[in-house]
């Protein structure tokens, strides 16, 4: 049999490994998992030996029947061409794994050009890494990468199969690029799920029925008062967690350029409602009495670290309410027919993510017709076209007016009265505290 380009191209995957050869022990295997590898077969020190060539199509027919010849050529010489390319073998032992490439990536790209890059590291932790964190990263193939996604896609994870692919393949990309490989096996392969645009956004009840089973919601104090917040100051999520004290100034909250989504700064006007969930921005020193600047406002309850809660940990907490798994009298896990664990929704709503609230209140602020200049500049997005060389106005007068008519409005929401007695009560309250 004479080898083509497309022979080799359309060789399919089997149930076991397949040897195909050309003749004179030139031929290709092809694994199970769709690797093809070149190989060459020969003896030596009457010992049969399995020349691996490398893998296609990272090595072209072309080049491995040039190996091939070279390697036939020291056969036929008496000489064994494995024992010649044992440096080789060594450089082949030291490839990097793709918990290698992975570790890399995080460190010299998401962690430099990402301020979501935990996120990245959470998706490669679930499903990539445990799959393939030992295997050398050049050995990956597409279908590898196909049967990973389908994988989470079985398990009724469309947005999660999306979310992988994504990651996988800037991954690869930059793997590419710093010339570790040389080529990503992601080529080709399509996005696995349904690109839905994201539209949730809360009704009033679901809004109100949020807002009082938050306080009684399995999570900690600080990200109640979190998710609280992102509904009423329509931020990003990841915004808000890492709120710090030194940020606020009286009534607004200034989030600088390095912690904002589009690299600009953006000042945020801080209602009545804003303040309360903030809380004190100073705290007393229990040795010395004196009083000083709390730091982050959100921390982490659960680490000894001095850091923000992080924005994948609220999204987990909102995730874990929506199901939260119900127990018999004993604690034991209760299953139902199918043997599937029964769960419990604790916020009596359909399900959300964090950044839906940033969204409920941007529709009720159009609701309220607000301009849609004014709702961008509340939620900091970038101006488009030439506006956004030369509008630089910053609608803060505009932003204090919008944010206060939608305290208003949850107000009401929330407690069922009209805004201005709720309010009025407040100010009395304020006024007679000591």
């Amino acid at each position: 049999m004479k080898f083509s380009d497309k022979y080799i191209d359309n060789l399919k995957a089997q149930e076991r490994i397949s040897d195909i050869r050309e003749g004179g022990g030139f031929g290709i295997r092809v694994t199970p998992g769709g690797v093809k590898t070149w190989f060459f077969i020969y003896r030596s020190d009457g010992k049969r030996r399995f020349m691996n060539l490398g893998h296609y199509p990272a090595v072209s027919l072309a080049e491995a029947r040039a190996k091939y010849r070279d390697a036939l050529k020291l056969v036929e010489a008496g000489k064994d061409p494995m024992a010649l390319a044992g440096l080789a073998k060594d450089e082949r032992h030291k490839a990097y794994t793709f918990a290698d490439l992975a570790h890399e990536y995080i460190e010299k790209h998401a962690k430099v050009k990402k301020r979501g890059w935990e996120e990245d590291w959470r998706i490669l932790s679930k499903d990539a890494l445990p799959t393939w964190g030992k295997r050398k990263a050049e050995d990956i193939t597409k279908r590898d990468v196909v049967l990973l996604l389908e994988k989470i896609l079985e398990r009724g994870s469309p947005g999660s199969a999306n979310g992988n692919f994504k990651c996988i393949r800037k991954l690869f990309n930059f793997a590419v690029e710093r010339d570790i490989l040389k080529f990503s096996p992601c080529v080709g392969v399509k996005m696995p799920g349904p690109l839905n645009l994201r539209e949730r956004a809360l009704s009033e009840q679901e809004v109100r029925t949020l807002w009082e089973s938050l306080d009684t919601a399995s999570m900690s104090e600080e990200t109640q008062r979190a998710l609280k917040l992102v509904l009423v100051t329509a931020q990003r999520p990841g915004e808000v967690t890492g709120m710090h004290s030194g940020e606020i100034d009286g009534s607004w909250w200034t989030i600088p350029s390095e912690r904002a989504k589009n690299g600009k700064t953006h000042r945020v006007f801080l209602t009545a409602t804003a303040l309360e969930l903030i809380g004190e921005l100073n705290v007393t020193d229990e040795e010395s009495g004196e009083s000083r600047p709390k730091g982050y406002l959100f921390p982490c309850p659960h680490t000894k670290k001095y850091q923000p809660i992080t924005v994948s940990s609220l999204a987990h907490a909102v995730r874990r309410n929506l199901a939260w798994p119900v127990g018999d009298r004993n604690g034991k896990p209760l299953l139902d027919k199918d043997g599937l664990p029964v769960t419990e929704n604790r916020f009596g709503i359909e399900h959300f993510t964090p950044h839906d609230l940033r969204r409920t209140a941007a529709t009720f602020l159009a609701e309220m017709r607000e301009m849609d200049e004014v709702i961008d500049a509340v939620l900091n997005h970038a101006k488009q076209g030439v506006i956004r060389v030369y509008n630089q106005y910053r609608y803060d007068r505009e932003k204090q007016a919008a944010l206060e008519a939608w305290e208003r409005k949850l107000i009401s929401i929330t407690t069922g009265k009209p805004a201005g007695k709720v309010l009025a009560i407040r100010a009395a309250a304020e006024r007679v505290s000591p």
